[in-house]
């Protein structure tokens, strides 16, 4: 499985980073032909399902997401949500982590540090390709978390 992990650090605060992180239709404004939903739920619990379909021209793929764990930052606290992909062209799993930095997590100011790890396999893709996927993977989604952030 590809595996890639992006930290970023930023000025906001962390209750803020994470209403812009767990905001999940802005990941589709983020990524070139894909549109994201929240297909079961409100999107902010365990058990809620979310769902990014990618078309480009006669080609289209779903790729359908369970929210497995969501703990919101809170004083003492990191905010962590964890993804797991149930489809078949992309299977695997997301982790987004929001951490306070110097500060209570439920404070309005100070800069916080948001890492995004993940474990993908596409289709069929021979474990050989890992390292491509992997590096597509920190480029794609490192602008996502750089513009759901404001940094970009």
């Amino acid at each position: 499985m590809a595996r890639f992990v992006l930290t970023r650090r930023s000025p906001l605060p962390p209750a803020v980073c994470w209403e812009r992180l767990t905001a999940w239709p802005r990941h589709g404004d983020r990524v070139p032909f894909t549109r994201v939903t929240v297909v079961r739920g409100s999107g902010r619990r365990a058990g809620d399902a979310i769902l990014a379909r990618t078309v480009i021209g006669p080609f289209r793929f779903d790729d359908p997401m369970e929210i497995v764990d969501l703990t919101a930052p809170a004083a003492g606290r990191d905010g962590l949500c964890r993804l797991e992909k149930r489809g078949r062209p992309v299977l695997g799993w997301a982790e987004l982590r929001v951490r306070a930095l110097g500060q209570d997590a439920g404070e309005t100011s100070g800069w916080s540090e948001v890492t995004w790890t993940e474990e993908l396999r596409v289709g069929h893709l021979p474990g050989l390709l890992d390292p491509l996927v992997a590096r597509a993977g920190r480029l794609v989604f490192g602008r996502v978390l750089d513009r759901l952030l404001g940094q970009a």
